[in-house]
């Protein structure tokens, strides 16, 4: 059995790992990275290569607020981002709306009885609101009324997330739908149908995410930035371990180590001890190998998780819509969004008399539609692709299908105290164990949210203590600074790294 030690462990080479190791690597910390997929890094934000036809995993924006998250892409892919235009469209009723919305467009789609009806559903919301909504049909019915509310978030939020709206906890709509509200969609809808290439609307001054008219790129797709993180992390000296899942934790107090087994796809165990742990690993997977009170591991019990399938159709034909994804909120097909890869990168594709789509289906591990058959999902893909119009089944002459597990943590109305629970005893038992990420934090942030996690948990064990709040990060990729001084200040301090964190010789 293999023994190896660092500095620092990380359970998963995703983004939140990955940028953690890269940022400690550059500060000389040595790092483990313990990855379960054989082959590729990057977790849900790898890049899926099927005969030369390469896909994400949901589609990938690169966008952020934090000039430090849009530094490190440039540093990593100095020379391989592209600019692309975002277009996107909802499928609803049997017709296609513009989203951002178009105001004529939409006053044409649904007809002027309807949009009528909609602003006077919209006017009774504003004088009765639901004070303090507690779900996500409360928080939107607020935002946009009932009437749009039912047209253009139930089906497609429940097909998301396999649960009533009524379920679902209003911090979900507040993260992602912040700062947009009938009055913003309505005036970037009249803005975008006077002049159709006018920047986002703003509010107070920030820009509105939701509203984001272009967007960088890899041109090959998000796997280059964490291929290439994962070379200059091995290029320091860094380890990452493919193939080998985590399944033993345990901290000694009294050399203030821990202790990791991991297990390889052939059986064989290895073992690493490190001072820190920096997790990405779903919270409800990793508190059952700790030793903690009953509490804990029944919080992590309640945690639930939504899984993710993408069918990739191969189409003889080009250019078959120009958007690069399209929110399928029609009821009739199981579909809920339907990616372009050629709109996202002419590089995706490569035979440009061919298309590549990918129709993305959102399950729970081990219901019917996780345990069909490939030949069952790619035959019920060419079917609604071919219901929606976009193509016939005869067209779709290739595919394949790629499951991921645990792609959405569900914010339904127990799991904040949960994690609450969790983070309680952890921080009490184990400092030196860091969560990051999506799963690693159960908070549904976005690919620069978690990569933020992962820089402040760096400088925090670089520094010796905790200057960073990393539970800060908020939906903006912002934080907050754990003490009163400014945390560019307290970084100033930091003159070298912690003896017990140096390389060793």
């Amino acid at each position: 059995m293999k023994r190896e030690h660092a500095d620092v462990a990380i359970i998963g080479a995703g983004p939140a790992g990955l940028t953690s190791a890269y940022q400690l690597a550059k500060a000389g910390v040595s790092t483990i990275t313990l990855e379960a997929d054989p082959v590729r890094v990057g977790g849900i934000s790898r890049t899926v290569d099927y005969k030369g036809f390469l896909f994400d995993i949901g589609g990938h924006r690169f966008f952020s607020k934090s000039q430090e998250i849009v530094a490190l892409w440039d540093e990593l892919l100095p020379d391989d981002f592209i600019e692309r235009p975002r277009m996107s469209r909802i499928y609803y009723n049997d017709r296609f709306y513009s989203y951002p919305l178009n105001a004529f467009e939409a006053l044409n789609n649904l007809g002027y009885a309807e949009s009528v009806h909609c602003v006077l559903s919209f006017l009774k919301s504003q004088v009765f609101p639901h004070h303090d909504p507690a779900t996500f049909h409360q928080w939107v019915a607020n935002q946009f009324g009932e009437r749009l509310f039912s047209i253009f978030f139930k089906t497609y939020t429940e097909k998301v997330w396999g649960m009533s709206c009524d379920d679902i906890s209003a911090d979900w709509a507040a993260q992602r739908i912040k700062g947009l509200d009938l009055w913003s969609a309505m005036a970037n809808a009249l803005r975008n149908s006077i002049r159709p290439q006018a920047v986002a609307e703003k509010k107070d001054g920030e820009v509105i995410k939701t509203l984001i008219q272009s967007f960088r790129y890899p041109r090959k797709g998000p796997g280059m930035m964490w291929d290439a993180a994962a070379r200059r992390v091995r290029e320091m000296g860094g380890a990452i371990e493919m193939g080998t899942t985590l399944t033993g934790l345990s901290h000694d107090p009294r050399r203030g180590l821990w202790s990791l087994e991991g297990t390889r796809a052939d059986g064989s165990k290895t073992r690493y001890t490190a001072h820190d742990v920096i997790s990405s690993a779903p919270i409800r997977e990793l508190i059952g190998m700790l030793d903690l009170p009953a509490e804990a591991h029944a919080a992590a019990e309640r945690l639930k998780y939504r899984d993710f399938i993408t069918v990739a159709l191969v189409v003889d034909r080009p250019d078959l819509f120009p958007d690069n994804w399209i929110y399928i909120h029609e009821p009739k097909v199981k579909v809920g969004r339907i990616q372009n890869f050629r709109s996202w990168s002419p590089e995706m594709v490569p035979d440009a008399s061919l298309s590549c789509l990918g129709l993305e289906y959102f399950c729970f591990e081990g219901d019917g539609l996780w345990t069909a058959t490939d030949e069952d999902l790619l035959a019920l893909a060419r079917r609604e692709l071919a219901e929606i119009g976009l193509a016939s089944e005869a067209e779709c002459v290739d595919g394949c299908v790629v499951r991921q597990k645990k792609a959405y943590p569900v914010y339904d109305e127990t799991y904040k105290a949960s994690v609450e629970t969790i983070r309680g005893h952890l921080e009490a038992r184990y400092p030196s164990l860091h969560l990051v990420g999506r799963n690693g934090m159960h908070k549904y942030n976005n690919q620069d949210h978690a990569m933020m996690t992962g820089i402040l948990t760096a400088k925090n064990i670089i520094a010796g203590e905790p200057i960073y709040d990393v539970w800060g990060v908020n939906e903006d990729a912002e934080y907050h600074e754990a003490g009163e001084s400014g945390a560019e200040e307290a970084l100033k301090s930091v003159r070298m790294v912690p003896e017990r964190l140096r390389r060793s010789a």
